[in-house]
């Protein structure tokens, strides 16, 4: 077995300079993208995440190498191994992803990174502490009983993690038109960390954005619309402990407060935002309400342009959604 090193190691004072290089862009074009407090609570959270990875990481490479021994096949260390693992992990990250938007108990992992309301690389560092709780790891499994040795997996995926971490910009506008095809880019995963509703739950991609054209999940950004960042209830400050747990603790309290075990399970595996009464709000509802709106703006704009005179719109209301906020106002154009 090759001793092949962490990618993700070897390219942190690239990490280090590129953020410092945005900085000083952002200080020059727009001040906003950088909030001092926000930027360290990312890096915080990123130190605290190296820290759990080097916790947990024997136990999961222990599992991988007791799933490795039984193996479908035999896979050694030629090059071309490594790209075809390359592309099956990123496929198996954009099941993983999906699932963590899509499964609050994965999510209560996941919202970390997208608890900032800033999009900026400090971001890219702003990592879970609890992926080992959250069984996150349990999605790259398939690759060792298929037969590629732990290592190699370790590897790609470090190298995964290293191209995820430029696209996490706002001074990158789109790439060219054959890139932004195949790739994933800082356009499509600034669509990713929208609350907009018409950018939730999309852009699920790690490397490759075919991923997400193949499965439906792909919405392109629009100039039209510009992205806001965040989760769809946003944290009061920048408390440390209150980002890095604060999904966990909202389960224990709805699983604590449930009136049975449906309720329990529903809470800890339905998406985020599920209810048992129906009180909240998920992302799929927030779209419904959204999508809805847009229709009656299109009949609007349509009777107008016949000269027919605007369609009367419902009464105005705010949306609460998973315990938060969205802010749109049903009837405003």
């Amino acid at each position: 077995m090759p001793n092949l090193p962490d990618p993700v190691d070897l390219a942190v004072p690239a990490f280090v300079l590129l953020v410092l290089a945005e900085m000083v862009v952002a200080r020059l074009k727009d001040r906003s993208r950088y909030c001092p407090r926000d930027t360290l609570t990312s890096l915080m959270l990123g130190f605290g995440s190296t820290i759990a990875g080097v916790l947990a990481g024997g136990a999961i490479f222990a599992l991988a190498v007791w799933v490795h021994q039984f193996r479908l096949f035999d896979i050694g260390y030629a090059w071309y191994w490594f790209v075809v693992a390359f592309v099956i992990d990123d496929l198996a990250y954009y099941a993983f992803h999906r699932s963590a938007h899509r499964v609050r108990w994965f999510w209560a992992s996941h919202v970390i990174h997208h608890s900032s309301q800033h999009y900026n690389l400090s971001t890219a560092l702003r990592q879970t502490w609890t992926g080992f709780f959250s069984v996150s790891f349990l999605f790259r499994l398939p690759l060792f009983l298929i037969g590629f040795p732990p290592a190699m997996v370790f590897f790609v995926a470090g190298v995964n993690l290293v191209y995820q971490f430029w696209i996490h910009t706002e001074v990158i506008g789109r790439m060219p038109r054959w890139f932004e095809a195949v790739m994933n880019t800082p356009s499509h995963h600034r669509v990713h960390h929208a609350t907009n509703p018409r950018y939730l739950d999309k852009n699920y991609a790690g490397v490759f954005i075919i991923w997400d054209r193949m499965f439906g999940t792909y919405e392109p950004e629009r100039d039209d619309e510009r992205p806001r960042y965040g989760i769809v209830h946003n944290l009061p400050d920048f408390n440390l402990i209150r980002a890095a747990f604060h999904e966990w603790w909202g389960i224990a309290k709805d699983v604590w407060t449930a009136p049975n075990w449906h309720a329990r399970l529903g809470y800890m595996f339905a998406p985020p935002g599920w209810s048992h009464d129906g009180s909240r709000d998920t992302s799929e509802t927030i779209k419904a309400r959204w999508a809805a709106r847009e229709d009656l703006r299109r009949q609007a704009s349509a009777h107008a342009d016949d000269g027919a005179g605007p369609v009367p719109y419902p009464a105005t209301h705010t949306v609460h959604s998973m315990g938060g906020r969205v802010g749109e106002r049903a009837g405003t154009v």
